[in-house]
């Protein structure tokens, strides 16, 4: 048994447009921004989704929308998606990448949120 929730929507942008792509969603959604010291491909968008982290993720691929799904067990999550459809593309870190049917991409990552949020909304899978 493991617990997995949505935990963030990743606007995957190209490096080079990562800066206006983030000076446009604050400016379109009313939204301060903040870069992460530690991550610097991430540039977060301040309560844009409540409940959600929601950031621009500076990417050397083409524009996309992406889910973050955090989990108790990366592994248990990641085979129960696959046994959904989804296909395993690459692992970065901790984080399992995957695509869905459809072709749209998703991560699997370890919990990130404040472990009571977790708790409180994450589903339960057997």
């Amino acid at each position: 048994m493991h617990r997995s929730r949505v935990y963030a929507i990743l606007i995957d942008t190209p490096e080079a447009e990562a800066a206006n792509a983030a000076a446009f969603w604050s400016a379109a959604l009313g939204v301060r921004t903040e870069a992460l010291p530690s991550e610097p491909q991430f540039t977060t968008l301040h309560e844009a989704i409540p409940g959600l982290v929601t950031a621009i993720q500076a990417v050397e691929d083409v524009p996309r929308y992406h889910l973050d799904i955090e989990t108790d067990d990366v592994e248990a999550e990641t085979a129960r998606l696959i046994g959904l459809g989804a296909t395993q593309v690459s692992q970065w870190q901790e984080c399992r990448v995957l695509r869905a049917p459809g072709g749209h991409l998703l991560c699997v990552l370890p919990v990130e949120s404040d472990p009571d949020v977790f708790g409180v909304q994450a589903k339960i899978w057997p």
